[in-house]
């Protein structure tokens, strides 16, 4: 049934019970318009019972009129229902415990109690004009008479979709094909829920699908509770580029809203994440970057593009020497072969010492062999930061940028945070650059530890790497992105 797919996301309701992961308002409905954005079918825009902070997010997005079904989470309760229904929803996704095991234990009801209350939610909301996904909790250790039977009363009453959870990720490949093989043969369209609990959230959805469900429930980045759920963009790139099958869904969108979503969730994705992790189009080794470089296709599944992606090589200590060649030619920069082996001696010797080494290394390590002597086109003269417990963090800097000195002043979120938007103020003209990145390491222990620090800087379709190492961390945090800045200024002024 892959021809036939369906996307509900879920981000902003399971998604949202990540532990420690809390989506205001207005970040809901950032969210919700990326994800309109890229072509899901039915967004679940949170369970509206919840509070009333989450009714005023599901509601500001159902105002938004968004091409997608505006679904709200609800048990089989009717105060569930008419708190959906006060929200404009267009669907409840109405989950109901079906295992022994939660009727018993953590309803304290019986088996026809529960189905009692599944046929009068169904009925109460269908009357109402909501559209109801009827989904089982705990499906996948419900025997599979009780599963039906509950449906098909659930269907006599109106029931517009069935869903079965994998609510602890218990399935493997095979078992979620015979179990949702046996369910797609009830009249009605079948969804697919899976947890990530061993790792086969994905694959597991795969198996449905092809077993004849037509709806998968997925996060992006995979959020949810404990191991999260199915992964949206990696669902969907294995559809397409595994199955040669198009969803409808703009993946060129993916690393956008992956971004978008960590950024506001708070939650770090890995980063050897697939499809859209830091590392997903990244290369280090010689061989392998030599390859990529001739044809991409020799280590790259797929092209970084088509999500919205970026190749990018790492200067480590497997690092081939035509990758360095590859990075000093973008500066518009021509070195010898003798030039060149004893840069790629430097960035070896380097990185053999543990070290990161970044665009700007690179570049001071070039322009060392070569004798070039640039000058920053950004100097910082002073910089003052305030902060308190009741004191909004803010910065004050004085820089000179190609011989103009400008002064500028920033807040943000810590003293840190200042700095940079500071510093950002006094080259909005010159440049935009976007901070991609920020890493903070401690060198050493103690409250006087030297501070690493590592940024990542965009640049049109280009990013760079900088670091500073200080013991002052927000010195650290300054220099980093002045160096990244001034590597950016610099290539500009080489072209």
């Amino acid at each position: 049934m892959l021809n036939d797919l369906k996307i509900l996301d879920t981000t902003l309701r399971d998604g949202e019970q990540t532990p420690g992961v809390l989506i205001t308002s207005n970040e809901k409905l950032r969210i919700a318009s990326k994800l309109d954005e890229l072509g899901v079918d039915v967004i679940e825009a949170g369970s509206a019972i919840t509070s009333k902070d989450e009714q005023k997010s599901i509601k500001t997005i159902t105002e938004n009129k968004l091409n997608a079904e505006i679904c709200s989470f609800a048990r089989p309760m009717k105060i569930d229902i008419d708190t959906a229904l006060d929200c404009d929803v267009d669907s409840i996704h109405l989950v109901i415990p079906s295992s022994d095991l939660h009727i018993d234990y953590k309803l304290r009801k019986t088996r026809e109690q529960v189905e009692e209350m599944a046929v009068n939610a169904t009925e109460y909301a269908k009357s109402h004009g909501l559209i109801v996904e009827l989904s089982t909790e705990d499906a996948t250790r419900t025997g599979m008479d009780d599963l039906k039977h509950l449906y098909n009363q659930c269907i006599e009453v109106g029931a517009d979709r069935l869903c079965a959870c994998d609510t602890v990720g218990i399935l493997t490949p095979e078992r979620s094909y015979e179990f949702y093989k046996e369910l797609a043969q009830l009249p009605r369209p079948l969804s697919v829920h899976c947890h990530n609990d061993f790792g086969l959230a994905v694959a597991n959805t795969l198996a449905a699908l092809n077993a004849g469900a037509q709806q998968a429930h997925v996060t992006i980045n995979g959020l949810g509770e404990r191991a999260g759920n199915a992964s949206c963009e990696e669902l969907v790139m294995a559809i397409e580029s595994l199955y040669n099958i198009k969803t409808g869904i703009k993946t060129e969108l993916f690393y956008e809203i992956s971004q978008l979503v960590e950024r506001i969730s708070g939650v770090t994705l890995q980063s050897n994440k697939a499809i859209v992790g830091s590392n997903a189009f990244a290369h280090e080794s010689g061989i392998h970057a030599d390859g990529v470089l001739k044809k991409s296709e020799t280590y790259e599944p797929i092209k970084p593009e088509t999500v919205g992606h970026r190749r990018r090589f790492i200067l480590g200590k497997h690092v081939g020497k035509h990758v360095i060649h590859e990075k000093i030619k973008e500066t518009n920069t021509q070195v010898t072969d003798d030039e060149l082996n004893r840069i790629f001696e430097r960035v070896k010797s380097l990185s053999d010492m543990g070290k990161t080494v970044t665009d700007v290394d690179l570049q001071a390590i070039t322009d060392d062999i070569l004798n070039i002597d640039m000058e920053d086109s950004l100097v910082l003269q002073e910089y003052t930061t305030v902060s308190g417990n009741k004191v909004t963090p803010t910065a004050s800097v004085k820089v000179n940028i190609n011989n103009s000195e400008r002064i500028e002043a920033g807040v943000g979120v810590g003293p840190v945070d200042a700095a940079i938007e500071a510093i950002r103020k006094t080259i909005k003209d010159t440049a935009d650059i976007t901070l991609e990145e920020y890493h903070v390491d401690a060198i050493t222990g103690g409250t006087d530890a030297l501070i690493d620090v590592l940024v990542k800087l965009k640049y049109n379709d280009k990013v760079i790497t900088a670091r500073s190492t200080e013991p002052d961390i927000i010195m650290a945090s300054v220099e980093a992105y002045l160096k990244g800045v001034n590597k950016i200024l610099t290539d500009e002024k080489r072209r």
